[in-house]
């Protein structure tokens, strides 16, 4: 029982240090309100009841004020700078867009080159092969043996036979050199 009734008196005490603060609380509070409502005292503007920082804060206040300052620059820079990013984005994918199509239309144009450039050749090669040989010969003969050597290649065989016959045995020696030799280099695998 001595449990229970130690509890009870300290819970007296609680409520009695509560009840006294609140007391003093209110007698300290109605001197002031008192005297403003006497007219003794001007009522509070809003200036006095706003916060006026302690003397030790307003550095800390300041300080906190510049770095909010600064940070909203930074801000604004960055948002700045992305726009600018974004705008240069879309700049860079549209001259990727146009260096694309300026390589289609390149490959399109070699591709169309390549194209004319073999059936020029098909057609000369053709011209040779329909010659007498003789007259062929003379006329390889003062070409380059490895020139000559691409058209014999592409020709039918009796009538590459025929113009080789028709050449001296030196030119004829050469060209079959370059012949032979133009896939030594190439891979086996």
């Amino acid at each position: 029982m001595s449990v229970v009734r130690r509890q009870k008196n300290v819970l007296t005490v609680v409520v009695g240090l509560l009840v006294l603060s609140g007391g003093l609380r209110f007698a300290i509070g109605i001197g002031p309100a008192l005297a403003v409502a006497e007219g003794a005292l001007p009522p509070p503007t809003s200036e006095e009841v706003a916060f006026e920082p302690e003397p030790e804060v307003e550095p800390l206040l300041a300080a906190l004020q510049a770095r909010e300052a600064r940070v909203m620059a930074r801000e604004t820079a960055i948002e700045d700078r992305m726009f600018a990013l974004t705008a240069a984005e879309e700049e860079l994918a549209k001259r990727l867009a146009e260096l694309e199509e300026a390589e289609a239309s390149l490959l399109e144009a070699l591709a169309l080159s390549e194209t004319a450039n073999d059936a020029d050749i098909t057609r000369l090669t053709a011209v040779y092969e329909n010659m007498k040989p003789a007259d062929a010969a003379g006329l390889f003969e003062q070409m380059e043996p490895a020139f000559a050597s691409g058209f014999l290649v592409r020709m039918r065989p009796e009538a590459a036979a025929a113009i080789m016959a028709g050449l001296d045995p030196q030119t004829a020696y050469s060209v079959s050199v370059i012949i032979a030799g133009r896939n030594a280099n190439a891979p086996t695998e």
